[in-house]
């Protein structure tokens, strides 16, 4: 069967464009006036764009159910207009080996709606330490490596992991913490830390293993991404390597661009892993986005239970939740106030990061149909209550947005629709 999705700004050439999609069998197809179609979706004038791409989420599954599964968290991911997201190892097992691995790939098999990429851990257990896993016979089954959650402490043996996985053509995706900077600490050590009473994460925890790493990376010749930047060093590092002509990228997250430490509230939904960080670490971060050194915006979705959170600044567990509200925060707080085009926000969110992390993908014939409807003049409150993902905690929670996607289309089939009707 072939639809033609017809009435769209279609997203083609780093700009938009009034035409018309053509989809067979999962793929695009040359559309023109010879081209006939069984069915027609008028997309009424919104804007398509290639399926947005998350490089860092957290589906909890298998392990922690009861904090989200492949089903949820892809439901979360269409909801948003994702149709790819990247799955960090923090499992249980730990996909650490293949017959770990096969684990989480059979539920994705059974039960994702998006495409699921998993990530394998750097080292055995994604403790950090210890033992690395064997890169040659995970390589062709994940996006590349990394053990989210924890930074590798060990020079030596970030170097020899540098290495592997420079040998089987994958990233080392790092989060990037030391030990022994972190003092028990919990939010950023600037003035509400101090002012209320908390113990503080230095900067320098982020910013000295990006400044040791991209050392190693530049030694080895290894593609190197770090996770979740947050601080106005770790920018600098970044775009210093870039100018040097090295492989490396990183990412930022929605919340470290529209949030510092004076937002804080003594609320879990305001607590993550690396903090809010102060308002020149923000304006850092949105210089990076302007002028390229920052390639992509990931959410970090990180689901955890009511009950989890419910425990203040201090007691709660680390993380939230954005899938489902990365988009309309951008769309309403970033691009409508002119500082950043749509354009932009979609390299951003969707090009970017296929390029970076080689998914492939686009709006040209014979391309899967992954692709993404943006009604860009819905207008709501956010409601975490409507999430689809099991985590609600968000520190956006009643915000004000605009934006959002009105259809999620996998492989030319629905993953998720808002309003469009097909005739």
């Amino acid at each position: 069967m072939k639809t033609r999705y017809i009435n769209a700004r279609i997203y083609r050439g780093g700009k938009f464009e009034v035409g018309s999609l053509l989809v067979e069998e999962g793929r695009f197809v040359a559309d023109g006036p010879g081209a006939a179609a069984d069915r027609t979706v008028d997309l009424g004038g919104r804007h398509v764009v290639p399926g947005l791409v998350d490089v860092h989420v957290h589906l909890r599954e298998p392990g922690f159910p009861h904090k989200e599964t492949i089903a949820t968290g892809t439901a979360a991911a269409a909801r948003g207009g994702y149709t790819t997201v990247c799955a960090m190892p923090n499992l249980d097992p730990v996909p650490d080996t293949p017959e770990h691995l096969r684990v989480q790939t059979d539920l994705i098999r059974r039960d994702a709606v998006v495409r699921v990429v998993p990530y394998a851990s750097i080292t055995m257990g994604q403790q950090g330490s210890g033992e690395l896993v064997d890169f040659a016979a995970l390589a062709p089954y994940v996006v590349g490596f990394s053990d989210d959650g924890r930074g590798v402490q060990s020079a030596e043996l970030m170097e020899e992991a540098m290495r592997r996985a420079a040998a089987v053509g994958k990233p080392i995706v790092a989060h990037c913490e030391v030990d022994c900077l972190l003092r028990g600490g919990y939010i950023h050590d600037g003035g509400y830390c101090r002012e209320h009473g908390h113990k503080g994460i230095c900067s320098e925890s982020e910013w000295r293993q990006v400044e040791r790493d991209i050392a190693l990376a530049e030694k080895t010749g290894c593609q190197y991404h770090v996770c979740h930047v947050s601080t106005r060093e770790s920018v600098e590092l970044v775009r210093q390597a870039k100018a040097r002509g090295l492989r490396v990228s990183c990412e930022t997250a929605p919340h470290y661009l529209l949030l510092c430490d004076e937002d804080l509230r003594e609320e879990g939904r305001f607590k993550m892993n690396p903090p809010l960080r102060s308002r020149a670490d923000r304006a850092a971060l949105l210089e990076g986005i302007a002028d390229g050194t920052i390639e992509v915006i990931a959410t970090d979705h990180a689901p955890h239970t009511a009950e989890e959170k419910s425990r203040g600044l201090a007691g709660s567990a680390m993380g939230i939740v954005g899938l489902e509200c990365a988009f309309p925060l951008l769309y309403k707080y970033l691009v409508l106030p002119g500082t950043l085009a749509l354009e932009r926000l979609v390299e951003l969110m969707s090009v970017n990061p296929r390029r970076i992390f080689g998914l492939g993908g686009g709006l040209e014939p014979g391309q899967a149909a992954d692709f993404t409807v943006l009604d860009l003049a819905a207008q709501y409150e956010l409601d975490p209550a409507a999430f689809r993902s099991k985590g609600r905690a968000t520190p956006f929670a009643g915000w004000p947005v605009q934006g959002r996607a009105a259809m999620t289309v996998m492989g030319g089939e629905t993953a998720y629709e808002c309003t469009i009707r097909n005739s």
